[in-house]
């Protein structure tokens, strides 16, 4: 059994849990109150050890992901394609974050389901800070305060001009400083990986934690939960087709290179991004078909889309923006303007430290929920909304996946264009007469 288990894909695996939960959770809602009472009091636990988990790992992976991050941006290399790189990541990723909230705002997914904890209560949200006290308790007076309290903001402040200080040092002139530099940026890629790893094990106990939390909800909220469940995943996706036709075609489009060119330069590598849901498992492939596909130099490449993997993540903003939203709706308190404001601050600053590995969006939502006041306790309502999420994170990590690969060749292409380093000849089909 445990051999079946572990050897046998984890999205199947998880998809088993989660159809497997919904099942035992429908039959359990129309059974004795006793029975359901009985099975949510002795397995609830079961549940809660997958969002413990969950949480032990978010102020880690933040910090390691961010420091490695923005110590892997040489400052020989940081000149004007650094520059525009980083400009295009930053705008791609508050664009996607901006639409993720649009359509989260049209379809409002979880309205009216009013999820409720397990004692019975309303989801109780802590009214968040104003969004000028936001911006400036993003620089923390105590980064390791910071680190205990699990502030979010502070810690990707602290961490990403600690990173690029590593990243300053180690084109340093003093011979001890510059290796001191090198290896405290080996240490901390060694940190970083080691909590990827943690991750992936984590993703393990997946389908059980997934099987548990979803059956009680069923069990609470019926067959009605189902509604939500594919209101949420049809709003991705929408979302994810706009940022690619409106987002990646609009920016294409305004340095004259073809959306659809570019779709099947980069066909093998958004498939293999879909497929394995890794932006860094998929990196091989990004480079070959940006390169022989698209006529985008190593030269350039090399840098952009390692770290395009890394600080790049489009389809997570997207992600983010929808669930968060989704969470809001469906424990019964809606994001105000101030609090969607927060999310694509966050969202955006949390895409930047997602790690390319299956999975890591889920965490980052944890990070996006704590900055606007909902807290992910076990057995509260907004920690059962957040396991409906959990249910489905799977689906959505494939489409965010190839997201974020796409964002990165076309955001690299860009920048080989505007360098003059872009062979044009394979972009010829869809190129305007002299361009």
């Amino acid at each position: 059994m445990l051999d079946w288990y572990f050897k046998t894909n984890l999205l199947v695996r998880i998809l088993i849990g989660l159809v497997a939960g919904c099942i035992v959770g429908i039959i359990l809602g129309y059974g004795s109150p006793e029975t359901t009472k009985a099975f949510i009091a002795n397995t609830s636990f079961l549940g809660d050890i997958f969002i413990r988990l969950l949480k032990m790992i978010v102020v880690p992976v933040i910090l390691f992901s961010l420091i490695g991050g923005a110590a892997s941006i040489a400052p020989s290399r940081l000149g004007r394609v650094g520059l525009k790189i980083v400009g295009f990541y930053l705008v791609t990723s508050a664009l996607s974050v901006a639409l993720g909230l649009i359509f989260a705002n049209l379809f409002q997914p979880g309205s009216g389901m009013n999820i409720v904890g397990s004692e019975g209560a309303k989801a109780v949200e802590r009214k968040p800070p104003a969004l000028a006290d936001i911006f400036l308790n993003i620089i923390p007076t105590n980064p390791v305060e910071s680190l205990a309290k699990a502030d979010v903001l502070p810690i990707i402040f602290f961490a990403i001009v600690f990173g690029i200080a590593i990243s300053l040092l180690k084109d340093s002139k003093d011979a001890t400083l510059a290796k001191g530099a090198d290896a405290l940026f080996e240490v901390v890629n060694a940190a970083a990986e080691t909590m990827y790893k943690i991750v992936r094990g984590i993703m393990e106990y997946a389908p059980i934690g997934v099987f548990f939390l979803i059956a009680i909800v069923f069990a609470r909220q019926g067959p009605s939960a189902l509604g939500p469940l594919l209101l949420v995943t049809l709003t991705c996706y929408l979302a994810f087709i706009a940022l690619v036709i409106l987002g990646y075609g609009g920016l294409l489009a305004v340095f004259r290179l073809g959306l659809f060119t570019f779709l099947k330069g980069a066909n093998e590598a958004l498939i293999t991004a879909f497929v394995t849901r890794s932006s860094s498992g998929t990196l091989p492939v990004s480079l070959r078909c940006a390169e022989e596909n698209l006529g985008i130099p190593r030269s350039i490449s090399s840098f952009t889309l390692p770290l395009g993997a890394t600080v790049n993540m489009n389809g997570t903003a997207i992600y983010l923006g929808v669930c968060a939203m989704f969470i809001g709706y469906a424990t019964g308190h809606p994001l105000t303007v101030d609090q969607q404001w927060i999310v694509v601050t966050t969202a955006t600053l949390a895409a930047i430290g997602t790690a390319g590995v299956p999975g890591a969006g889920a965490i980052m939502l944890l990070m996006v929920l704590e900055s606007i006041g909902m807290k992910v306790e076990a057995g509260s309502a907004i920690a059962a909304a957040y396991a409906m999420i959990l249910g489905i994170d799977a689906l959505l990590d494939m489409g965010r996946t190839c997201l974020n690969v796409g964002g990165d060749i076309a955001c690299t292409a860009i920048v080989a264009k505007t360098e003059g380093e872009l062979d044009e000849t394979k972009w010829s089909s869809q190129a305007a007469p002299g361009a």
